[in-house]
């Protein structure tokens, strides 16, 4: 049964309405929808990109101090490996947990909140769930080779790459001197 409603704010999406759970303990609604992936939702190298959508799956349970959240939300994640840049693609399915204190129900500064509208805002809970779950540093697989330090380029296309041995510049001038033998494995 989906029991929410458009809001004129930017997460509106992420904002169900509970008014139907009335502080009735045990009251219980299912919601099931999808909706646009609000802005910055991921880091710098990965993230569910703005628009795109996100699958929840949530149940609204109302207890003694609030409204208890559970389920899922799903999502794609999009980005690029932090050693070889080349693009990644998965799918991400999350549990979410959260309890939304009612208004006059004592609770830490930082709790959620029920509104004195009687709607919950899933917006940082998914955010919390979403870019706490994402690989600070992602990789296109595990056994990434990177990029080549000299020429960029990408060492799982050709693991034989490969460039001849440099001269230390430092050591470039003796080159003369010696007649160029050796000086190769500086």
């Amino acid at each position: 049964m989906n029991t929410t409603h458009r809001h004129s704010d930017a997460h509106a999406d992420l904002v169900l309405e509970t008014h139907s759970l009335r502080r009735q303990v045990g009251q219980m609604i299912r919601v099931q929808r999808t909706v646009p992936a609000p802005a910055d939702l991921g880091v710098d190298m990965i993230g569910v990109p703005e628009g795109s959508p996100l699958d929840l799956d949530l149940r609204l349970e109302s207890v003694g101090e609030g409204i208890l959240v559970t389920g899922t939300v799903e999502a794609a994640l999009k980005g690029e490996c932090s050693r070889c840049l080349d693009a990644i693609k998965e799918d991400l399915l999350l549990d979410v947990q959260e309890l939304y204190f009612y208004p006059d129900k004592e609770a830490d500064e930082d709790a959620s909140r029920v509104s004195a509208e009687e709607t919950i805002d899933l917006d940082p809970v998914v955010r919390a769930a979403v870019v706490l779950n994402l690989p600070f540093s992602p990789l296109c697989r595990d056994d990434c080779a990177g990029l080549c330090p000299d020429c960029g380029a990408n060492l799982n296309d050709d693991p034989e790459h490969d460039h001849p041995d440099r001269i230390d510049p430092r050591w470039a001038a003796l080159r003369g001197i010696a007649g160029g033998e050796d000086l190769d494995r500086s």
